[in-house]
Formats: structure tokens, sequence, C-alpha cells
């Protein structure tokens, strides 16, 4: 979308080209395509300092000061993301694009330990005030499929879900679009569901759906990963690439991945030591299959899964290699989540990482 985006609005845009806003960043990886293409980022916002350190180690930020660290809900947070728009020349409506991405774990499927989230459920509703304040000409949230409809606490006190919020303070000034897709077939490289909502300014000549991400074929695990060389021993790293790596597990494991098929899972094995289970006093314990995705071999010519939040352990959710007997590697996650090759998560580029020992 960020390449689209730029087609339809460079001429509405400030003398210093495309802008944008970033809340909720994380790592950056959600925003780095507006980076690539040419964006130029007057502020980010992220809680956690070290997940800010990557952003810089990407350039993300025109300006230093731009990489904010603190809790939005924070005047002084919130204040200083309005003194890098006007570091960056932008006034009230001129920045180009806000982008947020709330935290999910409040609204997520996944998540099974769930309490109260409502609290953590409104952060969307401090977003929601800095739009309706800054006035961007274009707004995206994207979270995950049930995203509108979970309740959060409004700005006036009442439980509203937060689709209903959202549209409460923020359709007076612009157009709204919102729909859950699968983000596969719009360019992401794996299977990802997501509910995605796009603002325009009413007083701009175009659309949310003038620059709704278009339609792309989806891509089969084959094709996004089959290049990259087996891995068969276990701790095995590629020589050409640190992050493809054959990460270690308890080694009597293996003969439950051991000749398993594409699209079985572990629990399918008939033979009882194949079939997972845990040494309790010498006697073997099977395990809950719970998720009928676990300890299950992808397949090549599907589509790769939605990658989970513990993609590195075997009994989480489709992690297991279409051929090999391991889970995915950081760079085969990496790829499944569309981050592009130059990528940076540390200090030090790839070809140096590369050349160091395994003790270094």
């Amino acid at each position: 979308m960020p390449a689209s985006f730029a087609r339809k609005t460079a001429a509405l845009s400030a003398p210093g080209g495309l802008s944008y806003v970033s809340l909720f960043s994380g790592a950056g990886v959600g925003c780095h395509g507006f980076h690539m293409a040419g964006f130029r980022c007057a502020a980010t916002v992220e809680k956690i300092e070290r997940r800010l350190q990557i952003q810089r180690f990407n350039r993300k930020c025109r300006l230093a000061s731009g990489y904010i660290c603190g809790d939005l809900r924070e005047s002084g947070v919130r204040a200083r993301v309005r003194e890098e728009l006007e570091k960056n020349g932008l006034g009230v409506g001129d920045l180009d694009v806000l982008v947020a991405t709330p935290p999910c774990q409040g609204m997520s499927v996944c998540n099974h330990k769930k309490r109260d989230e409502q609290a953590r459920n409104s952060l969307v509703v401090t977003a929601v005030e800095m739009t309706e304040s800054i006035r961007p000409k274009t707004f995206i949230f994207e979270n995950v499929r049930q995203f509108l409809n979970v309740p959060c606490s409004d700005s006036d006190g009442q439980e509203r879900p937060i689709g209903e919020a959202l549209r409460r303070a923020l359709s007076p000034y612009y157009e709204i679009f919102a729909r859950v897709v699968n983000l596969k077939n719009h360019g992401c490289a794996s299977s990802r569901t997501r509910a995605l909502v796009i603002g325009t300014r009413k007083d701009l000549a175009f659309s949310p759906l003038d620059i709704w991400p278009e339609w792309m074929p989806e891509r089969t695990l084959r094709q996004v990963i089959g290049d990259l060389p087996a891995l068969k021993k276990m701790g095995e790293i590629s020589p050409r690439d640190v992050f493809h790596a054959f990460r270690e597990y308890d080694p009597r494991m293996r003969d439950w991945l051991r000749g398993l098929k594409e699209g079985k899972s572990a629990f399918d094995n008939r033979a009882p030591g194949k079939i997972p289970h845990r040494m309790v006093n010498g006697k073997s314990v099977p395990n809950k299959r719970g998720n009928g995705d676990k300890y299950r071999r992808q397949r090549w010519d599907a589509p790769a899964p939605c990658v989970h939040t513990r993609n590195d352990i075997m009994a989480s959710q489709n992690t297991v290699h279409p051929k090999d007997d391991r889970v995915f590697s950081v760079r085969e996650v990496m790829r499944m989540m569309s981050v592009p090759q130059g990528f940076r998560w540390g200090e030090k580029p790839l070809a140096v990482l590369n050349r160091m020992s395994d003790r270094a």
C-alpha cells in the first residue's frame, strides 16, 4: 500500500515529501514498507526501548529525536509527537499518514489466558484521539480480525465496540472503510487475517478505496522459502546466513517428526513412542493435543502459515518445516512475515555476523 498511496497523493504532500507517524510501532517491521517507499518518518512511538533501538539501526526517523519511548496515554509522550511534527515542518492537517497498530493480546483468539483486557484494548482510543487532533490526510489502523467488535472504554467513559468508538470520533472528518482481509492476497508472504481500517480526510480528492491495497495472488511456502538450503543437523547454521539455523530441541522429539508427511501432525502417528509425550517418574504420559495445528508439518504448496508469538518451539502452532525435522529458522520466519533481507536487527550488518565465530 505505501507505493500505491505515494502514487495517489504525491501532489498533495508537503514540500519535504510524503510523511508518516507510527504509533505502537514495535521494532518497526509493520511500517517498514513506508520507509522503503521513501516516506519520511516524523515520529515513532514505542514503549519498549530495545524495540526502538532496532528502528534506529534501520534509520527509520528523519531526526534522532523522532524515536519516542513511552506510553502514549501519557500527555508528555503525546506532546513529544506534536513537537516532532513541528520540527519536520508539519502543522495540523499536513501529515500524510498516521499508522496505528495497538497491542492485540486482549483481542486475539490465540490468547487463551485473557483476564480483564479492556484497559489494554482501550489504547486504541488514545490513537483515535491523536488522529482527531493531528488530522492527518490518511489514517491506517490494523489489528486482529475481531478488532472492531471487542469492547473498549471510550473517551466519554462509556463501553463501546472499538469500531463504534472509532467512527464516533472520526467520521465527521474522514471517509472510513473497514474490512477483514487475508493479507496473503495483498502482498503478504503468509496467511494473515487482519482487520484493516483506512480513513481519508473528507476535504481531499481521494477515498479509502482509492488507496486500498491491491489484490495479488497468494504465494506458496515453496515460493517464499524453497530456495533456502536444507538444514539436517541439529544446531546447524547456514554459512551464508546466520539467521538460517536449525534450532536445537530435545533429541527424543525428533522421532516424533521423522517420516511425518506434509499436513500431518505428530499426534497422527500410531506408534506410542512417536506420539508427543513427556516422561513422568519414568513413565510416558501423552501430551494433550489441544489445537490441531501443533506438531503439524506444513505443506510446500500451500500458503505459509500465520506466524505466532512462539514460532521458535515445536509445540506452538504451525511451526514445523515441510521437509526438515525442525521448526522454521528465523530467516524463514522473516520471509514469511515479508521482512526484507536488508532489515537490520542489530548494529552489525549480516556480512559481519556471518564472519563471526559461534563463540563471539
